[in-house]
This record gives C-alpha cells, sequence and structure tokens, in this order.
C-alpha cells in the first residue's frame, strides 16, 4: 500500500493576512485627532464630514461658474473682482478655509496659466482634487521657465502677439482661469456651455473647445 494512500483532506490553509502596521503620519494623525476630539475642539464626525465635503467638489462646479460669467455679465464683473465672494453667493460654495480666490480672465492678447512652484495649492472648492501632473515637478518648474513649450505640450499653441501670464499659487492665494468662450456658442444655453469647460481649460493649459459633432 503507497505510503500516501490515505484520506485526510490535503487542502491547503491560506495564512492570514495581517494588516502592515500604520507609519509614522498616520500614527501622528491619529493621536491629533484623538486629542482634538477629547479636547472637545471639533466633533468625532467632523473629520469625516469634511472629507465628504472634499470628496463632492469636482471640476463640474468650476465649470458652472465660468459658464455664468459668460452670460451675465454682472455675475463676469463681481467674479473677477472678487472671486470667492462671487461663488458663495451665487452658488452657495462653501470655502473650507481662508483662502483667497481670484479669477483670471483669458482675453485676445492675455492668456493665464495657474501653476503653484512650491507644491500643489489649487482651488479645490471649485475643482475638486488637482490632477497628478499638477503636482509633478517639471510642470511646476517648467510652468514658470518656458510656458509656451509647456502649453505646446499641451496641444495649446499661444501665438507671439499674445502675452502669457504665470499666476502662482500660495497656501493663501488660489487661481481659477475664466477661459475664453468660444465662438459658434451665441446661442448656447448656460447649461449647455457648462458641457464644454473642462478642468484643463480653468487651470490654463487648453482652451474650451466646441464638442465634435455639437453643432449638428
Amino acid at each position: 500500500m503507497d505510503a500516501h494512500d490515505h484520506h485526510h483532506d490535503h487542502t491547503a490553509t491560506a495564512a492570514p493576512q495581517t494588516e502592515a502596521p500604520p507609519g509614522y503620519y498616520e500614527t501622528m494623525e491619529t493621536a491629533l485627532r484623538e486629542l482634538l476630539v477629547e479636547k472637545k475642539l471639533i466633533g468625532a464626525g467632523e473629520i469625516r464630514r469634511q472629507i465628504e465635503v472634499l470628496d463632492s467638489r469636482t471640476p463640474a462646479l468650476g465649470a458652472k461658474v465660468v459658464a455664468r460669467a459668460w452670460v451675465d455679465p454682472d455675475f463676469r464683473r463681481r467674479l473677477l473682482a472678487n472671486g470667492r465672494t462671487a461663488c458663495e453667493q451665487d452658488f452657495g460654495i462653501s470655502f473650507y478655509d481662508d483662502t483667497e480666490l481670484i479669477v483670471l480672465e483669458n482675453t485676445e492678447k492675455v492668456h493665464n496659466l495657474v501653476v503653484c512652484t512650491l507644491c500643489s495649492c489649487y482651488p479645490r472648492p471649485v475643482l475638486g482634487l488637482p490632477p497628478d501632473w499638477y503636482k509633478q515637478k517639471a510642470y511646476r518648474a517648467r510652468a514658470v521657465r518656458d510656458p509656451r513649450a509647456v502649453l505646446a505640450e499641451f496641444g495649446t499653441i499661444i501665438p507671439d502677439d499674445v502675452e502669457i501670464r504665470v499666476s502662482d499659487s500660495t497656501a493663501v492665494v488660489r487661481f481659477l482661469v475664466l477661459p475664453r468662450r468660444p465662438e459658434g456658442t451665441e446661442n448656447f444655453s448656460e447649461e449647455e456651455l457648462t458641457a464644454l469647460v473642462t478642468r484643463d481649460s480653468m487651470i490654463g493649459v487648453v482652451p474650451v473647445q466646441l464638442q465634435t459633432g455639437i453643432l449638428s
């Protein structure tokens, strides 16, 4: 009789999965959060609610702001005068910090480009999280040094007679580009205009363009 001719089950049992221990910063974050709750400086659910607010912000909010500025001259004037106040009053967009929002208008003679040379400061209340390329060192350095070349890599060719203004975001000042309204949209509704506006056009790396087939 074969020594291996027996009847118990050979099914292997997977080793239990163990989670990696928390890192230094995760441990510090947990300790600080628990201390703030213990001292009653914040509520236990406040951080969760703030994260939910952050997650709810997308470029669709900024697109609505841009479209409104295209169709409403009074709102456009107020937006350029004080971006934060106009967004709060007309759209109920809450700013969860003390940052200022400056709106930069593109014209026939001026093209605006937004960057953050130190880190990745970004108008999150109206655009949500920044794209990965915005945070990369290559973009942060080259956008200031050679903005025409950077824009060309996005497919945006700026004529030599158009001035490119690069605005550097900070911890207290954020920028939003008001792109030029594309030709052929004179009869578009505000909702249709909103659908044309992209995140990248509000950073300034691409213009707003008509979508293929939209004028059928």
